[in-house]
C-alpha cells in the first residue's frame, strides 16, 4: 500500500459522508476502553458493547473513550450516533490517510494528527492516524491499532492529584497532543542522530552503500514532514481557536504546544538541509577521488607515450639499425628508457602534479 497517499478507489464516486474504511486492518477486532474521573473518582473499563458507552455522555466528569481499529464501519456508525457525530467527521474517521486538521462544530471540535514512530529494524517512519473528539464533557479518540503513546497520561490520570484529575476534556486533549508532539520531537532525534553520523562516512569515503542511505533517510524526512507540518497548522489553528469547550486556563499551555511543534517542523527542515548539504559532499567527495585517479592514470600515460615512441621505433622492421649491432646496444635502450621515465617523474613531482 502507498505510504504517501492511500489509495482511494473504493470511495470514488461514492456519496459524501458514505462510510467506507481506507486503510488497512491491523487487529482483529474492535477493542473500546472507558477512562471516566473527575477529581475523586476513576473508573476504568473496557466495554463489550459499544452501546454500554452511551450513559457516560450524560455524566458531570471526564469520559475519555479510546477505540483500538477502525475497521468495524457499524461500530463507528454506533459511536457517532450516540454522539452525535457529523456523517463527514466519521468518514474522515475512517479514512486513514486524511490530512492532519482541526475543525469547529457546534458541540465538539474534530482534530486528525499521526501517531509516529521509528522501525528500528525496516530503517522507516511507520504512522498511525489519531482522530479525536472534543466535547464538553467527552473525549473520544479513534486509533488503528492498539500501543500508542498515551500510557504517560494514563498513569497522570490515575494519581488524583494530578493537574489532569482537576481539569477538563480540554486539558485532557492538550495532554494527549503534547505527548504525541513530543514523540515527534523523539523520533526525529532518533533519525537526526542517524544523518548526523553519516557525515564522517561520507568523508571517509570508503562505504559504497552512502548515496542508498542519503536518499533512504530523504524518503523518511520527506515522510515526516507530510505528516508534521499539516499537524503545525492545526496546532496553530487550535491555539487561535474561540471555542467554550477551550477554557481560559487551558490556552497557555496550548500556546506552549504550538513552541513544541515548531521546534519539530523547523528540525525536519534542518535534517533536510543536512542531507542536501551531504548528498553535495558525497558527490565532491567522489568527484575528488575521481580526480586523483585520473591524475595518476594521465601521469604514467605521460611517461609512457615518449617509452613508447623509442620502442615503436626500434620495433620497425629495417634491416639497417646501426645501433642493432652494437654489442651494448640492448643494454643502452633500457638505460635510456628508464632515465627518460625518472627524469619525467622528478619533474612531475617538482610541479606537485601528484
Amino acid at each position: 500500500m502507498a505510504r504517501f497517499l492511500k489509495k482511494r478507489s473504493e470511495s470514488r464516486g461514492q456519496s459524501p459522508g458514505a462510510l467506507i474504511f481506507i486503510g488497512k486492518q491491523k487487529m482483529e477486532s474492535v477493542q473500546a476502553r472507558v477512562i471516566d474521573y473527575d477529581s475523586v473518582n476513576l473508573t476504568e473499563q473496557e466495554l463489550l458493547d459499544i452501546k454500554d458507552g452511551s450513559h457516560f455522555k450524560k455524566t458531570e466528569t471526564v469520559t475519555w473513550l479510546n477505540i483500538n481499529g477502525l475497521h468495524d464501519i457499524e461500530l463507528i456508525r454506533e459511536v457517532g450516533q450516540i454522539f452525535e457525530l457529523h456523517p463527514l467527521v466519521m468518514e474522515d474517521i475512517l479514512n486513514t490517510g486524511q490530512r492532519p486538521k482541526i475543525e469547529e462544530f457546534d458541540t465538539y471540535i474534530f482534530i486528525v494528527l499521526k501517531m509516529i514512530r521509528f522501525d528500528t529494524k525496516t530503517q522507516m517512519i511507520v504512522n498511525e492516524q489519531l482522530s479525536i473528539i472534543l466535547g464538553d464533557k467527552f473525549l473520544l479518540t479513534f486509533q488503528e491499532q492498539p500501543g500508542d503513546v498515551f500510557d504517560p497520561v494514563r498513569e497522570r490520570i490515575r494519581k488524583q492529584k494530578s493537574r489532569i484529575r482537576g481539569s477538563g476534556t480540554d486539558y485532557l486533549a492538550y495532554a494527549l497532543i503534547d505527548t504525541v508532539v513530543d514523540n515527534y520531537i523523539y523520533v526525529i532525534e532518533l533519525i537526526g542522530e542517524k544523518i548526523e553520523d553519516l557525515e564522517e562516512v561520507i568523508l571517509a569515503g570508503n562505504d559504497a552503500s552512502v548515496m542508498e542511505k542519503i536518499n533512504s533517510f530523504k524518503r523518511e524526512i520527506n515522510y515526516l514532514r507530510k505528516s508534521i507540518r499539516p499537524a503545525r497548522e492545526a496546532v496553530l489553528q487550535m491555539s487561535r481557536i474561540d471555542s467554550d469547550l477551550f477554557h481560559e486556563n487551558t490556552i497557555p499551555f496550548l500556546k506552549d504546544l504550538q513552541d513544541l511543534i515548531s521546534q519539530a517542523t523547523e528540525a525536519i527542515d534542518t535534517y533536510r538541509d543536512l542531507l542536501t548539504d551531504q548528498l553535495n559532499i558525497f558527490n565532491s567527495v567522489t568527484a575528488n577521488k575521481m580526480n586523483d585517479i585520473m591524475k595518476v592514470l594521465t601521469i604514467f600515460a605521460a611517461i609512457f607515450i615518449p617509452l613508447t615512441f623509442i620502442a615503436g621505433i626500434y620495433g620497425t622492421n629495417f634491416e639497417y639499425l646501426p645501433e642493432l649491432h652494437y654489442k651494448y646496444s640492448y643494454f643502452i635502450f633500457w638505460a635510456i628508457l628508464i632515465i627518460l621515465a625518472g627524469s619525467l617523474l622528478i619533474y612531475f613531482k617538482r610541479k606537485r602534479w601528484f
